[in-house]
């Protein structure tokens, strides 16, 4: 299994490192947005926007082409759909207790798990994320890795504020 670390920087920026080298980073434009940028050593630049009058399915772009997009289901899982790889996938909570993610293709196989760290230093979380040979074999491996460091940050968010109003209801 291939081994990559995402470390936050502040609050918004994230940075996709393997053996050293710095694959891609991952900047939100704004606090508690969903709308970012992910850019990749080679330059290539994506956005990353909600879409629709509610916001439920995140697009990522290359310019004005839908590439990947992403929404959660009802079950809590997070289905992304890939136009680059054409595959769709399921990101999804692994262990509710020691907070891991995993990305499944859709029949079940474990391609990725997501492990994210929470630092009080920065109030943000690192992640470790272990990919399988196949998942590295996909052109744009490093786009699909930023992406689910985003689902994962959005799943979080997304729990986080469900958590706070059923607590005050």
């Amino acid at each position: 299994m291939a081994a990559y670390k995402v470390t936050a920087s502040g609050k918004r920026d994230f940075q996709l490192v393997a053996d050293e080298l710095v694959l891609g980073t991952l900047q939100y434009t704004e606090w508690f947005s969903f709308k970012a940028v992910i850019t990749l050593a080679d330059g290539s630049t994506f956005q990353i926007a909600p879409r629709g009058a509610w916001g439920t399915t995140i697009e990522v772009k290359a310019h004005d082409t839908v590439v990947l997009n992403f929404r959660m289901n009802w079950g809590g899982n997070i289905l992304i759909k890939s136009r680059i790889h054409r595959k769709a996938f399921i990101f999804k909570q692994k262990s509710l207790f020691k907070n891991t993610y995993i990305l499944q293709d859709k029949d079940g196989q474990e391609m990725l798990t997501i492990q994210p760290d929470f630092k009080w230093s920065n109030i943000n979380h690192d992640y470790s994320l272990s990919a399988t040979a196949e998942f590295d074999a996909f052109d744009n491996h490093a786009l699909l890795l930023l992406t689910t460091v985003h689902c994962a940050n959005y799943y979080m968010s997304i729990v986080t504020g469900m958590t706070v109003i059923a607590a005050t209801a």
